[in-house]
């Protein structure tokens, strides 16, 4: 018999999943949070409980967060153990900004969908108390450098298999590991971009500023309940090991937009007064290929700038600014590109459900690519399960609002290109010698794990969909799968079960 309850109704959520918790006192048994768990990321429906020994099968992406209409379901909050370090006199805390926060977190505070507001951020961050302000933008440059090289020694040095998947998503990366390990060579291994930052932060940054590595306490602040997963990965402590530290983890904490938003609200900070702050130096400056890694199709798009380069020698033109081929929000997205007279068979998809028929027809040899890009939450990043819960469930306007916001800052910016950054020129110059270096493999690199025996022996159990029904509160939009039984009132205006329609 399983510990977990209800689970006909609603996903099991292990005690100690790094990602999220439940509210076990708030749970409605509405059945959302199975639904999204099932159709949109699959994960759900691929696994049989008993099988592996009833633990779940988890890849911490957060959407069952998103979609939980009560705030049963959170992400795991570390800011508090943030917040002490902050009065602790003997920690350096520095804070590294993802790209879409900037683009969600003022929802938060009643600004309007897609609200450009990283300015006010970075001031918010100081004003908790910041001892430095970092832009991860600069490591999604750097991402770029890794992996578009990679990419160019995988198309003309045929080093590796391809096509090459990207590897900035968490969720992704574990969802691979357990159900498609074969597939494992294919994808990069370069790190994402808080997996560079923070071995960065603590050995370049910290001896450029002559700080010592075992004061910083690093925090990333992402729209991704899976970075925190992510950062306890035992192979994301490169620093303590380049610097012989035993202990020493790259990135010490994660906190989600929603839980800064908490975290301000909490402190009393008027977030909409604050004026504008800026970043600090030799990692606050970002190309606008940086900026627009939280949008589906901005990794593609950001890396197809610099191969071009890299194969080239000279800048593409201006249709690489504004790659329409890969942009959109089509669950799956393909176009040949030209790159310096190459083509370059490309493709784009957002949602596990998306990803499954193309890992399928890849490694069944089906279809042909050089490059592909996935990203688990609808819409990339800017839809994470971390962000601000402005509707519920997210429509594809808010996504739309958050991805258009994104694109307008990249096109605004004078700097487009990753290689073009001298923040990150300066930090081969004085660090990283040059992409792919033996110092890079070190710091910027790491390999993946076959996790299909989490799975027991079973292996992959594909279920059928719930067939439960949804129905619609027409009051207040809260929805509800299964039937409405007998007395049932809307959790969350209250209303009875005659004004809800079913959809």
């Amino acid at each position: 018999m399983s510990a977990h309850q209800f689970t006909e109704i609603r996903i099991p959520i292990d005690a100690d999943n790094p990602a999220i918790m439940r509210d076990e006192g708030l749970c409605v048994k509405c059945g959302a949070c199975r639904r999204v768990c099932e159709s949109d990321i699959v994960v759900g429906r691929l696994y049989d409980l008993e099988s592996t020994g009833d633990v779940p099968i988890c890849i911490h992406c957060g959407q069952c967060a998103n979609v939980c209409p009560v705030g049963s379901i959170t992400e795991r909050y570390d800011y508090g153990n943030v917040r002490k370090a902050l009065n602790d006199p003997d920690k350096i805390v520095i804070f590294n900004t993802s790209p879409s926060v900037r683009a969600a977190l003022g929802e938060a505070f009643g600004l309007e969908a897609g609200a450009f507001v990283e300015g006010k951020m970075v001031a918010a961050l100081w004003e908790l108390g910041a001892d430095y302000v970092l832009d991860t933008n600069f490591a999604a440059d750097l991402t770029i450098m890794e992996e578009a090289s990679e990419l160019v020694e995988r198309i003309v040095g045929k080093t590796k298999p391809l096509p090459q998947f990207t590897s900035c998503c968490p969720s992704w990366i574990k969802f691979v590991e357990t159900f498609y390990p074969n597939l494992l060579p294919h994808v990069s291994s370069a790190k994402s971009p808080i997996g560079m930052q923070g071995p960065t932060v603590k050995t370049y940054f910290a001896k450029y500023h002559g700080i010592d590595p075992r004061q910083i306490v690093n925090v990333a602040v992402t729209p991704c309940t899976a970075k925190k997963f992510e950062i306890l990965r035992g192979e994301m402590d490169a620093a303590s090991r380049e610097a012989d530290i035993p202990g020493m983890r790259d990135m010490d904490h994660v906190i989600t937009t929603r839980e800064l938003a908490k975290w301000l609200k909490e402190e009393g900070v008027d977030f909409r007064a604050l004026q504008d702050g800026d970043y600090d130096q030799i990692m606050g400056a970002a190309s606008g290929a940086g900026v627009i890694f939280g949008n589906t199709g901005g990794v593609m798009e950001a890396a197809a700038r610099s191969a071009y380069y890299f194969l080239a020698g000279k800048n593409p033109g201006g249709e690489y600014l504004d790659l329409q081929a890969v942009r959109g929000m089509d669950g799956i997205r393909s176009a040949t590109i030209n790159i310096a007279g190459m083509p370059v068979r490309v493709a784009v998809v957002h949602g596990m459900d998306n990803a499954r028929p193309v890992l399928e027809d890849v490694a069944a040899g089906k279809r042909e690519y050089d490059f592909i890009e996935v990203m688990n939450c609808r819409g990339g990043c800017i839809g994470g399960g971390g962000q601000p819960k402005t509707e519920v469930p997210m429509s594809d306007d808010i996504r739309k609002a958050r991805i258009a916001a994104l694109y307008k800052k990249d096109g605004d910016m004078q700097l487009r290109f990753s290689h073009e950054n001298l923040d990150i020129r300066a930090a081969y110059v004085r660090h990283y010698e040059k992409p792919l270096s033996p110092i890079a493999e070190r710091l910027l690199h790491t390999s993946y794990y076959d996790r299909s025996k989490d799975l027991g022996p079973k292996g992959i159990v594909e279920k059928p969909l719930s067939d439960a029904r949804m129905y619609r509160c027409t009051v207040c939009g809260y929805r509800h799968v299964g039937d409405l039984p007998g007395g049932f009132v809307c959790p969350l205006c209250s209303v009875p079960k005659d004004k809800f329609e079913l959809l």
